[in-house]
This record gives C-alpha cells, sequence and structure tokens, in this order.
C-alpha cells in the first residue's frame, strides 16, 4: 500500500506540479482543495479530493486521522488579500491550525513541509553584494510576507518533524503573475518602475518541487529553514531580455518614474475599496517590485535537502513558452 501525501493549495500552480511529483515518486495523493476551486486541469492527474476546514483544529485532527498522512505538504495560502488581518488569518492561523492538528492526531507523520516564500525574510540593500542566508534578520516589506513570517514563528513553537522552505519569484507552465510580464512583452513594452538597479532571484517550478520532495525525505534538522532559487542572480533586465532571445521579440524599453506609480496603485485601491477583489498593482505589491535586492542563498538546501537546481532562467523560460503558446494566453 502506497504511503499518502496531503497537498494543501492542490489546485493552484505550484499545487498542480507537486501532485504530478508525488504520483511519480509513488505516493498515494490527496489533494485539499475549496469547495468552489475550479479543478478541471486535475482531471488527468485525478487525486483524492478533501475539503477540510482551516479554520477549525478540531475539524482538522479529524481529517487527518481519516487520511492517516506520512506526509503533508502545507502550499495553500494568499497572495492577494483585502489587508493584513486577512493575510494573517489565511497564511499565518491556519498554518498554525493544521500544524498542531498535525501534532495532535493520531497519524505515522514522517514530515510536514511549509511553503513560505522569500517575502518572509525580505530584500537586501543593494550595496550588499553577499547572497542572504536564512538566519539574516527579517524585514518583510509586505503584509503577505509579515504574514508569512508569522507563520513560521508559529512552527517553529511547534515540535513536528518539518521543514520550511522559501521560495523566491517562482515560475513555469501556468504560473499567472509573471505571467502579466510576459503578456506586456509579447505586446511590444518592456517596463521598468524608476531607473535604480535591481537583483532578482528566480526559480522554475519544477526545481522547486523537486527541493520539496527532497525536503520530504530529509533528516529532521532544528535548523530547517531553506531559501530556494535556481543558485543565480540577475539584473532588472534579464528576465525580459531573455523572453525577447527566446521569442524573437521587438520592445520597446522605458521608466516609469515612481512616483507617477505610487499615484496609479493608490488610486487602484481606491477603486477597489468596496470589491472582493485586490488591483494587479497596489502599495504592497510596488514595495516588493522596487526593493533593490532579492538575491539569496541556497547553500543550506544544497547541504542539507542535496538540492540541486536543474534550471536557470534561460532554460526554464524556454520550457514554459510553449505552454503558454499552446494553451492560447500568449
Amino acid at each position: 500500500m502506497s504511503e499518502r501525501i496531503l497537498i494543501t493549495g492542490a489546485s493552484g500552480f505550484i499545487g498542480y506540479h507537486l501532485i504530478k511529483a508525488a504520483q511519480k515518486a509513488g505516493l498515494e495523493v490527496h489533494a485539499a482543495v475549496r469547495a468552489t476551486s475550479k479543478l478541471s486541469h486535475l482531471d488527468s492527474l485525478a487525486p483524492k479530493y478533501i475539503y477540510p476546514d482551516f479554520r477549525s483544529k478540531e475539524s482538522l485532527v479529524k481529517s487527518l486521522e481519516e487520511g492517516q498522512y506520512a506526509y503533508i505538504v502545507h502550499a495553500a495560502g494568499a497572495t492577494k488579500a483585502k489587508d493584513e488581518r486577512e493575510y494573517n488569518t489565511i497564511n499565518a492561523d491556519y498554518t498554525k491550525n493544521l500544524a498542531l492538528a498535525a501534532k495532535e492526531a493520531n497519524i505515522p507523520l514522517k514530515k510536514f513541509v511549509f511553503l513560505s516564500s522569500l517575502a518572509a525574510l525580505g530584500p537586501s540593500a543593494y550595496q550588499d553584494h553577499h547572497l542572504f542566508k536564512e538566519d539574516r534578520r527579517p524585514n518583510p516589506v509586505t503584509a503577505y510576507g509579515k504574514s508569512k513570517l508569522l507563520a513560521e514563528q508559529y512552527l517553529k513553537e511547534i515540535e513536528l518533524p518539518k521543514a520550511v522552505l522559501r521560495p523566491t519569484a517562482v515560475y513555469g507552465p501556468g504560473e499567472k503573475d509573471l505571467f502579466i510580464v510576459f503578456k506586456m512583452l509579447q505586446d511590444g513594452l518592456d517596463a521598468y518602475i524608476g531607473n535604480s538597479p535591481q537583483r532578482f532571484s528566480f526559480v522554475y517550478v519544477q526545481d522547486l518541487v523537486n527541493a520539496t520532495m527532497l525536503s520530504l525525505k530529509s533528516e529532521n534538522k532544528k535548523d530547517h529553514t531553506y531559501n530556494i532559487s535556481d543558485g543565480n542572480v540577475y539584473n532588472r533586465y534579464e528576465l525580459a531580455d531573455t523572453f525577447k532571445d527566446l521569442t524573437g521579440k521587438k520592445t520597446v524599453r522605458f521608466h516609469i518614474p515612481v512616483g507617477l506609480v505610487k499615484v496609479v496603485a493608490n488610486m487602484l485601491e481606491l477603486m477597489y475599496l468596496n470589491s472582493k477583489k485586490t488591483p494587479v498593482l497596489n502599495k504592497e505589491k510596488l514595495n516588493e517590485l522596487t526593493a533593490p535586492n532579492w538575491a539569496c542563498s541556497i547553500e543550506a538546501a544544497k547541504k542539507d535537502l542535496n538540492y540541486r537546481p536543474v534550471y536557470n532562467l534561460k532554460t526554464g523560460l524556454a520550457e514554459s513558452m510553449p505552454w503558454y503558446t499552446e494553451n492560447k494566453w500568449l
């Protein structure tokens, strides 16, 4: 009988790739989704669906004991929310409830993996030429990052065999946020906010999934938090330049004053004030987009998890672009 794994956030971009990897590894996948989630893209994978109530630890204990999970990968979370309270509820409180339930439930748990974010650590100064490590003092610049950091702090107080992964910007087939950049480039626009230099890091979704699968089998350590990127550092123009090299597109490069973008972000927030949705551009997102340095070290993941990224930005985009074209996104 195959060991069972529970993957939360299973209907999302990363969740889809996690399901594929877990099934390939011979695990029986139970996919935690919402009743309102669109699941047609998972039809070919056919995982068993469960609908846990993350608001209730007691309900989660019951769900976990029914599933008898050897592994839990908590990838669910909110990347867009109306305010800090909503971020904290979904990203931190629900994580705490699931971890407490995993500790209390009578299940054969071998590893609890939490997909946090490099946003929990926050960016570094551009003048800092050293790749920042996991133990650098946290400096999240968004409510999203703060909520992920709060979740990590909750987990530190809960004794579980666990690992915390902090991926940087994740891209790959089906990803929607960086796709906005790709769509602009496809339309001939190569836009930047301000003129200040920046350092970025990226990770292709398959490398993140590989890191996650490695963490399931890794030795349990006291220091179990790992930055995850492809190990490279990119300047602010390399994403666009790589896209153009691969597609042959011609674009117009221009820089928009930061002050003007702030005005637009404020206007959009006012327009969405009474909406349940959050605008793509807001003050929170602006803090992240204008941050000077996201260049992180992955030496801890290499040492403890034997993580070896396979993709750099060029090879990852080369594998992603056909998907966007075939599915008529571009």
